[in-house]
């Protein structure tokens, strides 16, 4: 399988949904919440799809519980590192990172090599992705502990997101449908995680439920993102090698550093400039690989 044109413009316009819906979340007053929330109005946008394409065969069903399970622990990540960091740090870690544990979980995993271009790129993207999410703009609000919590959540997610993306690659080939599949995930998805932030705030459950209320329009703008953005990525996982797909759409994190200045007020300094220049080399050579 090859990296066609059509498959990069897909899996770059799935890279701007997921950055749009991680800065809702950056932006709202509760992390745990919004999370929970983007994801658990997915139903609502799941079961109209699966009216439509009706469920993933059988032998695709083990992949995606195991996908889901993984998930609870994306989300509990994903709270902690935005939490304690920026945007314009966490994000870019998480997602840098994973690109590599992706491509060697594949070869050994599927058996799915790549060639030595394609891995010159996803090496040269993940450090372009971590130069820009490690520079010195990035690291220079907040106390040293602070940050310390950040990259632990935000390094502990990059394994998790490796994880999920190796098995649903896998499941998604076998489901032999991209829709059906993410639409069922996200039946299911986002509940479980709702239910656990809420069972840890025992005394503060009606002020919860006062925020989702008022919060509900925007997350299910954010959950219709991260659905399509999930969606085309594992589409195009069916027609291009998974490591190289996973690679690709992490070229999110421009777009998540460009929202972070233009709307959550972060600083923009030399070092994300450059680590965006070694970014476009690594995604050229993904593509000539």
């Amino acid at each position: 399988m090859a990296l066609s044109g059509p498959v990069v413009l897909a899996v770059l316009f799935a890279a701007l949904l997921h950055a749009g819906w991680n800065a809702l979340i950056k932006s709202g007053e509760d992390k745990a919440l919004d999370t929970g929330l983007v994801h658990s109005v997915g139903i609502l946008l799941a079961i109209p799809l699966l009216m439509h394409t009706g469920l993933p065969p059988v032998a695709a069903w083990p992949y995606m519980a195991t996908s889901l399970l993984i998930h609870i622990g994306y989300y509990i990540a994903l709270t902690g590192a935005y939490k304690h960091g920026d945007l314009s740090l966490t994000y870019p870690v998480m997602r840098g990172c994973a690109p590599l544990l992706v491509a060697l979980g594949s070869l050994v995993v599927i058996g799915e090599a790549i060639s030595t271009t394609a891995w010159a790129g996803i090496v040269l993207l993940c450090v372009g992705v971590v130069t820009l999410g490690l520079s010195r703009s990035a690291l220079s609000d907040g106390h040293d502990a602070q940050r310390g919590k950040a990259l632990a959540f935000a390094l502990a997610n990059a394994g998790i997101i490796a994880l999920y993306t190796v098995v649903d690659g896998i499941g998604v080939r076998i489901a032999g449908d991209a829709v059906a599949y993410v639409a069922t995930l996200f039946l299911f998805d986002g509940i479980p995680f709702l239910l656990l932030v809420l069972w840890r705030r025992p005394g503060r459950r009606r002020d919860a439920l006062t925020y989702m209320a008022g919060r509900w329009k925007i997350a299910l703008v954010g959950s219709a993102a991260s659905l399509a953005s999930y969606g085309i990525a594992l589409w195009a996982m069916t027609r291009a090698p998974v490591a190289v797909v996973a690679a690709l759409r992490e070229t999110s994190v421009l777009f998540a550093a460009v929202i972070g200045v233009l709307f959550l007020r972060e600083a923009f300094g030399w070092q994300r400039a450059a680590g965006t220049l070694v970014i476009v080399g690594g995604v050229a050579l993904l593509r000539l690989g």
